[in-house]
């Protein structure tokens, strides 16, 4: 039990003894560190430059040009269609997709064998019309001279009555021979009164033989027009698109055989949204007639054109303005082709392009005093692809960074590049560039 109790009072004294050699040695090593910082000097912290490209600000003309897609359409265009129904007689080498007639080429031939028979059939009539006319026409002479021998015999009657009248005055003659002559005298004023009657009639009969021989005449005119359709002739100069027709087959009236395309005349209609519709607006609100060039795409001929018009509606689900603009040649181009409107904007004054890098949210950096950068607001008049065009009146002769980033802001120094190297200057400014080191700082 004493033994016991011997070895815990050991063990504690050499705890405690271990704990103290412990304490001793912290002491020791904290108090040679602070020894250590306190006899050594410090190297002071040195600016960081870095370099940049930047671009001399010169405000002057610039035209945007403003990137849009479209398609494009025919401005003339002309569907063949049967007159009438009819078999298919003979059909043009050229009438077929793709292939080019020329204007007044004879593309299609029906059968001309019933057009024709009318058409002889309303010669006939109207020859018979005419006959009816010149048959009219002698009536009238022959009923104007029975109407001036009957007025010449109601005179000789009248004469003749008048001398009875004298005899009987006389006491000569008798009033059954003045009778009879009255008589006689009215019977001659009422054939006067038929013969007149019947010049009316002759008269009438030659307006109705007239007309007659109008209508005829339209007749004949009718089958003339619809022998002539049996022959179908090209309007214009173009291209056949859609052409479905065989020789010897049967359509009806009014079917669709095929389409020519004047690839001359054509136009390109693109959509703008109301911003950019905005831009093309004069002083009075009309839409500029402002000049563009078309392409399929890179590598592609380039066409020239210039806007013509505005859709009259919006469309429903759309939006924006839809524009019109006229095509000159177009070679290679043909309706339905996808291809890139760049349309030519009003001319900006005193604007100035920069990369769209070059812009931030509160603007530019402007190379300031000891080639520290300062930060400008600037006012961005349009963003063409990945450019930037800027009212510049403010920023005239100045150095402005052409591309921003997390090492750049307002008050940093930088090294300005004012070459066109941009690979060597974004290497640099990757790497950084720092002062040399001052003469005190003991390295």
């Amino acid at each position: 039990m004493r033994f016991f109790r011997r070895s815990l009072t050991g063990l504690m004294l050499l705890a405690v003894t271990l704990a103290l050699l412990g304490f001793a040695a912290h002491l020791l090593l904290s108090a040679s560190r602070k020894a250590a910082e306190a006899g050594s000097v410090g190297r002071p912290q040195q600016e960081r430059v870095i370099a940049a490209n930047v671009v001399k600000i010169t405000p002057g003309q610039i035209e945007p040009v403003l990137t849009a897609f479209g398609e494009i359409r025919a401005q003339r265009s002309l569907e063949i269609r049967a007159p009438r129904a009819g078999s298919i007689l003979w059909v043009s080498e050229n009438f077929k997709d793709g292939a080019e007639v020329a204007a007044g080429a004879l593309i299609l031939r029906f059968d001309p064998a019933d057009a024709a028979a009318e058409l002889a059939l309303a010669g006939a009539d109207l020859d018979a019309r005419a006959a009816d006319l010149a048959e009219a026409k002698a009536a009238i002479s022959l009923a104007t001279d029975d109407l001036a021998a009957a007025v010449r015999q109601a005179q000789l009657r009248d004469q003749a009555m008048a001398r009875q009248e004298d005899l009987a005055a006389r006491g000569v003659g008798s009033a059954a021979a003045v009778e009879t002559a009255a008589l006689a005298a009215s019977g001659a004023e009422q054939a006067v009164l038929t013969r007149r009657q019947a010049l009316q009639r002759a008269k009438a009969d030659v307006q109705s033989a007239a007309a007659s021989l109008q209508r005829q005449r339209i007749t004949h005119a009718e089958a003339e027009r619809r022998l002539a359709e049996t022959e179908v002739l090209a309007e214009f100069s173009g291209r056949v698109d859609a052409a479905s027709v065989a020789v010897g087959g049967t359509v009806g009236t009014n079917e669709v055989l095929g389409r020519i395309i004047d690839s001359t005349a054509l136009e390109v209609a693109f959509r703008l949204s109301t911003a950019q519709y905005s831009l093309m607006l004069d002083a009075q609100g009309t839409l500029i007639r402002a000049p563009l060039t078309v392409s399929i795409g890179p590598g592609s001929p380039v066409t020239e054109g210039r806007v013509d018009r505005v859709g009259a509606a919006v469309g429903e689900g759309q939006t924006g303005r839809l524009i019109y603009a006229t095509l000159g040649a177009a070679e290679g181009l043909r309706p339905g082709d996808f291809v890139t409107v760049e349309l030519r904007e009003p001319v900006l004054e005193a604007a100035a392009m920069l990369p769209a890098t070059a812009l931030g949210p509160g603007g530019v950096l402007v190379l300031g005093a000891e080639d520290r950068l300062e930060e400008m607001a600037v006012i961005a008049l349009r963003r063409q692809g990945d450019e930037v065009i800027i009212a510049a009146a403010a920023l005239a002769g100045r150095e402005v960074v052409r591309e921003r980033s997390t090492l750049l802001g307002a008050g940093i120094r930088i090294t300005p590049v004012r070459s066109s190297a941009g690979a060597v200057a974004d290497a640099e400014a990757e790497v950084g560039a720092l002062t040399p080191p001052s003469p005190d700082s003991g390295g």
